[in-house]
């Protein structure tokens, strides 16, 4: 540590890196360029080599000085990550959420609010993202995740396997010729979901049509593709298509009216969508009382999909 630069020259060095120039740096920092320009010598000094180069009134980094501005500054966010922590870790008032930004944005968050209604003291941290959550990262106390590669740590539960069914906007439909067959939805712009390479996709239409043994060799399927199930819905709200769509991603959007299923016709995903918890969930006040309400979400949203098939 001993031969490391003083922290205050690398402090200026990283805003100067940022910003590109001496002046800027010095108002960002309030400080005068003097100031500034004497920091930079500082840390010159103590490397041995010039970081910078005039070019005409203004410097910029030499090579050296952009590969070391580089690691100065993932060194300076590692720190905030660090503070981050330590912040979150002295408020025991939060709990940190994360999940699949689809399901997030479809099933979680339009319900979280009445539990957070119950307890409006706790501060909720909703994350929406695909990649889970590093080690190393901010603390995440439950993480929404979908597959078969669940660690076996004992912290973590099934919650439901979705299905999905075939919706669409209300305006899309032809009210003199309501559809009562599967091959009269071929007639229709069909929205496909691809969530390669991140996950198996969930079921397509030619596996929908294979299951209603309608015959789709005609069909399309790569038209219109999206990676986020909510966009593919967004679409089919838009009146843009059918949409074989997340039964719980779309319950809310079926019973305001915004889309409609003419056939109650579902499939089941490939896999099932798992709540995992840290080991210090449990410790913070709130922790088993949002595991148990998520739990009887997830339970209450498997049923809804179970009356489909009656």
């Amino acid at each position: 540590m001993d031969n490391l630069p003083p922290l205050r020259a690398l402090q200026i060095f990283n805003i100067v890196g940022r910003c590109g120039g001496i002046a800027e740096a010095a108002r960002r920092l309030g400080i005068s360029t003097g100031a500034v320009s004497q920091q930079m010598k500082i840390l010159e000094d103590s490397l041995g080599m010039s970081l910078t180069v005039k070019d005409g009134k203004r410097i910029r980094l030499t090579a050296v000085g952009e590969r070391y501005h580089r690691n100065c500054a993932a060194a300076f966010e590692s720190l905030q990550v660090g503070r981050a922590e330590v912040e979150l870790a002295k408020n025991t008032s939060n709990l940190r959420v994360s999940g699949l930004p689809s399901l997030m944005s479809k099933w979680l968050v339009p319900q979280v609010y009445t539990w957070q209604d119950r307890f409006p003291h706790v501060d909720l941290f909703l994350e929406a993202r695909h990649a889970e959550p590093a080690t190393d990262g901010y603390a995440i106390d439950f993480r929404i995740t979908y597959g078969d590669g669940v660690p076996d740590t004992g912290n973590a539960i099934e919650l439901f396997r979705d299905c999905i069914v075939p919706v669409c906007s209300p305006g899309l439909l032809d009210k003199q010729a309501p559809i009562i067959h599967a091959e009269q939805l071929l007639e229709y712009p069909l929205l496909s979901v691809d969530w390669l390479p991140s996950f198996a996709s969930p079921p397509s239409w030619r596996d929908w049509f294979d299951a209603q043994q309608v015959d789709c060799a005609t069909l399309n399927d790569g038209h219109r593709v999206f990676s986020l199930s909510s966009m593919a819905i967004q679409a089919a709200i838009e009146n843009r298509g059918f949409v074989l769509a997340q039964y719980a991603m779309v319950c809310a959007d079926l019973e305001a009216g915004h889309l409609v299923m003419p056939l109650a016709r579902p499939l089941f995903l490939p896999s099932s969508y798992y709540l995992i918890w840290s080991n210090s969930a449990f410790e913070k006040p709130w922790g088993r009382d949002f595991h148990r309400w998520l739990v009887a979400r997830g339970k209450d949203q498997h049923e809804a999909n179970q009356r489909l098939y009656v």
